[in-house]
């Protein structure tokens, strides 16, 4: 990867692990931001199916501090985030061969476990977090089969560092899928790079699931579906004081490094030849890419409808391609 240390060293300046440091480990710890109540699926939304509802219910039983922070705040996440895991596993027993999955930043990386214990050495895992305290949660449940962490921020995860750890080697090959799950946003707006550099972890044929929060085309339309978010959401789950805290102490830095959805479809498509939009609530979007179009539709295809109301889809067409060589 050219320039490198230049990417590394603005990684290393990056808000995440410097002036939002704090946030993220009193949160991971349990200490602050919690919500009054622990979120719920609706199962109403998703498929009646014995699959899922496993899936629910040791997702539900593995979350950690953070994740309870998580999937307060951005509507309907919980539910996108047990069907995408639904998705994964049936893909993974479609391929029939073991699947390696890379969760990048996914605070204690519950759905990445949830996989793995699930499919009884099906699916291969790895989540990492800047935070000792997301690791902590991740073994409060006693050491997970075929589910690793890395304690350190994504840009750290070298392939040197996986062919130099002895439980970390088997992913020194690549991963089948990576979840790039709200972290490039707490680093910087340069795309290109942050893709080039976890891309090179993905096996040739590998699928590259983005879930990051957009800026608008129009400022008025950003607000909007933040006020949506906030009062029409986040409230079941904060005290209003709780909402005007985050956006001072996180949600304006944040702010400053999303991208819209063409700059993020023209840094996807420098490094893949097929993208699509599969979930959105909000200004918050999910794209799915891949250099392999047989692959990139077999795992759509195994993706059960978006399960969130319409009120906060804004986004017209899911599925729709975001890149000139796109899937269908």
């Amino acid at each position: 990867m050219r320039g490198l240390d230049d990417f590394l060293a603005e990684c290393d300046h990056g808000p995440r692990i410097n002036e939002l440091s704090g946030f993220f480990a009193t949160t991971a710890a349990g200490e602050s931001g919690m919500p009054t109540r622990k979120p719920e699926v609706d199962s109403r939304l998703l498929p009646n199916d014995n699959l899922i509802r496993d899936l629910i219910s040791l997702h539900a039983a593995r979350q950690g501090f953070f994740d309870q922070h998580y999937h307060s705040s951005i509507p309907y996440r919980l539910e996108e985030e047990c069907r995408m895991a639904h998705g994964v596993l049936r893909y993974a027993r479609i391929r029939g061969a073991p699947l390696s999955l890379y969760s990048l930043g996914t605070a204690e990386g519950t759905m990445a476990r949830t996989l793995s214990e699930l499919s009884r050495g099906q699916i291969h895992s790895l989540s990492c977090s800047p935070n000792a305290e997301n690791y902590k949660c991740f073994m409060a449940y006693g050491e997970p089969p075929d589910a690793e962490f890395f304690v350190g921020p994504f840009h750290r995860l070298t392939k040197a560092v996986l062919n130099s750890n002895a439980r970390l080697g088997k992913f020194a090959s690549g991963f089948d899928i990576i979840l790039e799950d709200t972290t490039f946003q707490m680093y910087s707006p340069n795309r290109p790079k942050q893709i080039e550099f976890v891309a090179q972890h993905l096996k040739e044929g590998g699928i590259f699931v983005f879930l990051e929060k957009f800026r608008a085309v129009e400022d008025s339309d950003y607000q909007r579906r933040e006020c949506q978010k906030d009062f029409g959401f986040k409230a079941r789950y904060f005290q209003l004081e709780q909402i005007e805290a985050k956006k001072t102490a996180v949600l304006t830095t944040m702010f400053n490094n999303e991208v819209t959805l063409e700059e993020m479809s023209r840094a996807v498509g420098t490094h893949f030849k097929h993208c699509v939009m599969t979930w959105n609530s909000g200004n918050f979007c999910s794209l799915a890419a891949s250099n392999s179009r047989e692959n990139l539709n077999l795992y759509v295809s195994q993706m059960a409808d978006p399960a969130i109301p319409h009120e906060y889809v804004y986004e017209a067409g899911l599925y729709r391609s975001l890149t000139d060589h796109a899937v269908p």
